[in-house]
């Protein structure tokens, strides 16, 4: 699954520079995560590093992005020959 940003977001701006696929980026009025970028850091973590840094608990996984590892596996190796 690709991971979500809920309204709990503080806008720390701490979650932004730890994604190694730049999926996050400032929306309207809370960061956001492009589904088509997150990875939830498979093939360079092995954890997502937006979750391990959030001082608020608020990035879940996205139900409406179900996917499994080896999705994210191919995912983040598409990533990686762009």
């Amino acid at each position: 699954m690709a991971l979500m940003i809920t309204d709990e977001c503080i806008n720390c701006d701490v979650c932004e520079p730890e994604c190694p696929n730049n999926a996050i980026s400032p929306g309207d009025e809370i960061y956001v995560i492009d589904p088509k970028r997150c990875t939830e850091c498979v093939g360079h973590y092995d954890e997502p590093q937006c979750v391990a840094v959030c001082p608020v608990d608020c990035i879940p996984k996205d139900p409406e992005h179900a996917e499994s590892k080896a999705q994210l596996q191919l995912k983040y190796e598409k990533l990686m020959a762009q």
